[in-house]
């Protein structure tokens, strides 16, 4: 069960984004915009191409994560539910960008799909529907990952899942107090605006 966290940490800690943006040309992803390596942030520098590929990137890593560790641990519930935070936290605080990363949502969402797959797919109406609606990501973001764990509990996965699945969403909101802070003063920027620096 440790290999498989270990192995799910690495692989949750591979940085799409700032390999992305080195492939189109940007040095170091996160001296621009938010400073951050996620999706949102390589669309704001770089475009959607850029920006697809990271979060395709993020989301299949972390659904590898899952499928991995599984394996390592012959299929074992815990160790799958387990290696979804662990991606998380791989992704948040990458060993390979002295544990500076992103903010988890991709990586989480995929790490999820694989753990709690229904619940997962029930909460992304919520957020294409608050991101039409209001144009931020980040509120999308956190409104999508704090129904994961509800739609987990409510559909019957078993409680180390929806426990993992609290994590991931716990994961996520703790690395958006910063997107929580600009929501509240107003000052978040929309979808196609620039972040602040």
């Amino acid at each position: 069960m440790i290999a498989g966290i270990v192995v799910a940490y690495l692989i949750g800690a591979v940085p799409i984004g700032w390999l992305v943006a080195r492939a189109f040309g940007v040095t170091d992803i996160r001296r621009h915009g938010s400073g951050t390596i996620g999706a949102t942030n390589v669309l704001r520098t770089l475009g959607r191409l850029p920006a697809i590929v990271t979060l395709l990137g993020d989301v299949l890593k972390g659904y590898a994560a899952v499928v991995v560790a599984g394996a390592l641990a012959g299929g074992a519930p815990a160790a799958m539910a387990a290696a979804a935070g662990a991606a998380v936290v791989g992704n948040c605080w990458s060993v390979f960008l002295g544990f500076r990363g992103g903010k988890g949502v991709a990586t989480g969402l995929g790490a999820l799909l694989r753990l709690v797959p229904w619940a997962t797919l029930a909460a992304l109406p919520v957020f294409v529907v608050v991101l039409a609606s209001f144009r931020y990501v980040s509120l999308a973001s956190l409104l999508a990952a704090l129904c994961v764990p509800l739609g987990a509990l409510v559909l019957g996965y078993p409680g180390v899942s929806t426990l993992a699945a609290l994590t991931v969403a716990a994961l996520v909101v703790g690395r958006h107090h910063a997107n929580i802070a600009r929501l509240r003063a107003g000052s978040e920027p929309r979808l196609g605006q620039k972040s602040p620096a």
